[in-house]
C-alpha cells in the first residue's frame, strides 16, 4: 500500500504520447499532459501510486488510426515484462480499419494480453451494418481468447449509452463487456444506475462498468443502488484512464463512496482479479 492507504488494482489506464492535434477547431495541443512513452515511466507510476496491478491499453484520441494501434506492440510487451501488467489491445470497429485488426487480432493469445478496446469516438456506429462484420470479428476473438471486450461510453452520439448498449444485448451473454466511464455524464448516469445497468446484471448479461469520469453524484447513487437492489457489487472497478484521468481524484471519488467493507475490496481489487489478472 502507498498513496491510498489499500491495495488497488487500476482497471484502465493508458501508455503512449499522441501527437498534437487541433482537437475542435483549435490550434494543434497536447491535452494527454501525463502521457507516458516508456514502459519504465509507466511501471514508476505504478510505483509510485501503489497499484499492484492494471490494465494498461494504448492511448487513442487522435483520428489517425495508425497511432492507436502502433501502441498495441508495446502493451504487450509490457505485459510480459511485468506481470502486474495487463494489455487491452487497439481495435476499431470500422471497416476500413479492416487490416489493422488483422494485425491487433493476431496477438490476442499473447501472453498478458486480457482485453480487447474498441471506441466510437474516432468513427463507427454500434448499430451501422457496415461496421457489424468488424464489431463481431471483435467479439469473436473476445469469446474465443476469454478476453474482456473494453467500450468507451460518453454521452450523445454514437458512444451514448442507448447506442453501446446494443452490444450488451447482442454479445453480453458469453463476453464479459467493460463499459467504461458508466456512461461519462449525466444522462448516461441517469441511464444506467436509474435501471439499466441492473436490468442487465438481473438478466444475466456479463456487464462491467468503472467510475471514471463521473460527476459529482453517480458513484454514490450507484453505491446506493447497489445497495438496495443487492445485484451489481462485483460489476464495477476502479479506473484512473491516466492520463485522461487522475488517478488521485478518481481514487477519492470512488472511496468516499465504497468504505471499508465488501463493496471496497470487490471494486478496488478483487473483480479485477477475477476479470484481467
Amino acid at each position: 500500500m502507498d498513496m491510498t492507504g489499500r491495495r488497488v488494482n487500476d482497471a484502465h489506464r493508458h501508455l503512449g504520447v499522441l501527437p498534437s492535434h487541433p482537437f475542435y477547431g483549435g490550434p494543434a495541443i497536447n491535452a494527454d499532459i501525463g502521457a507516458r512513452a516508456t514502459i519504465d515511466e509507466l511501471i514508476a507510476d505504478l510505483d509510485e501510486e501503489g497499484v499492484e496491478r492494471a490494465l494498461v491499453i494504448p492511448n487513442y484520441g487522435v483520428p489517425d488510426p495508425d497511432v492507436a494501434f502502433g501502441f498495441n506492440e508495446l502493451v504487450v510487451e509490457a505485459a510480459q515484462r511485468d506481470e502486474r501488467i495487463s494489455a487491452a489491445l487497439w481495435t476499431s470497429p470500422k471497416p476500413g480499419d479492416a487490416e489493422r485488426n488483422t494485425r491487433a487480432l493476431a496477438l490476442a493469445g499473447e501472453r498478458g494480453v486480457r482485453a480487447l478496446k474498441t471506441s466510437f469516438l474516432l468513427g463507427g456506429h454500434p448499430t451501422d451494418p457496415e461496421c457489424t462484420p468488424e464489431i463481431d470479428r471483435i467479439f469473436a476473438a473476445a469469446r474465443e481468447n476469454n478476453l474482456v471486450v473494453h467500450v468507451h461510453t460518453s454521452p450523445g452520439a454514437a458512444s451514448d449509452v442507448d447506442q453501446v448498449g446494443t452490444l450488451v444485448d447482442t454479445y453480453g451473454d458469453d463476453v464479459d463487456i467493460h463499459l467504461v466511464h458508466f456512461g461519462g455524464g449525466m444522462s448516461g448516469h441517469m441511464k444506467l444506475a436509474g435501471s439499466r445497468f441492473f436490468d442487465w446484471v438481473a438478466a444475466g448479461k456479463r456487464v462491467y462498468t468503472d467510475l471514471s469520469w463521473a460527476i459529482g453524484f453517480a458513484p454514490r447513487f450507484l453505491a446506493e443502488e447497489i445497495s438496495r437492489r443487492g445485484i451489481g457489487h462485483d460489476r464495477v472497478l476502479f479506473a484512473s484512464d491516466q492520463p485522461w484521468g487522475d488517478f488521485a481524484g478518481e481514487f477519492h471519488k470512488l472511496n468516499a463512496v465504497t468504505g471499508d467493507g465488501e463493496l471496497a475490496d470487490l471494486v478496488f481489487r478483487d473483480t479485477f482479479a477475477r476479470l484481467y489478472a
